[in-house]
């Protein structure tokens, strides 16, 4: 039996050890398992869902219903699953996820747009890898002149806009 089909089975004629533990060879089918047939969260398909971030992130969300380390830690893998934790599970910044969520510009941005609100040195320096989010922060976050942004969108599709939001009132 295939953790699709075990995940079937259980939704039709109930739970089973034997159908959890074989929906937990995939972390999908133990997220789904943990949600629809048990309806609670257990440390198995916890264990499981957490090797992939997005099932960990829909866990924590739609099963455990409140934040976890172990949740937390496995969205670590990819920048995007740290940001939405944060804002919608964490609901909170907090220095792990900073650290995680810097890995990309975009991300970092939008961690400090809308779960930090308000600019910070390591969000900032993140987001300025990529002129275009470099703009973006300066633009939504920042609000004012900074040196490190500037150098990152000079030369660039954002300079002349970026001359017009503060007056050309620099180099």
């Amino acid at each position: 039996m295939t953790p699709k089909e075990a995940y079937g089975h259980a939704k039709k004629h109930g739970s089973s050890n034997k159908t959890r533990e074989i929906a937990c060879q995939d972390s999908a089918y133990a997220y789904y398992y943990a949600l629809e047939v048990d309806k609670c969260p257990r440390e198995d398909t916890r264990e499981t869902a957490c090797k992939d971030p997005q099932y960990a992130y829909y866990y924590a969300k739609n099963v455990d219903k409140c934040p976890r380390e172990d949740t937390r830690e496995a969205t670590y893998k990819d920048p995007y699953w740290v940001y939405l934790y944060a804002k919608y599970i964490d609901k909170e910044p907090r220095k792990d996820t900073w650290g995680a969520v810097c890995k990309g510009p975009y991300f970092a941005f939008l961690y400090a747009r809308d779960v930090d609100k308000c600019p910070r040195e390591d969000t900032r320096n993140a987001a300025c890898k990529e002129s275009k989010w470099a703009y973006w922060y300066v633009k939504e976050v920042d609000g004012s002149f900074h040196e490190e942004t500037w150098l990152v969108i000079y030369g660039t599709e954002y300079e002349e806009e970026y001359r017009r939001m503060f007056g050309g009132l620099f180099i």
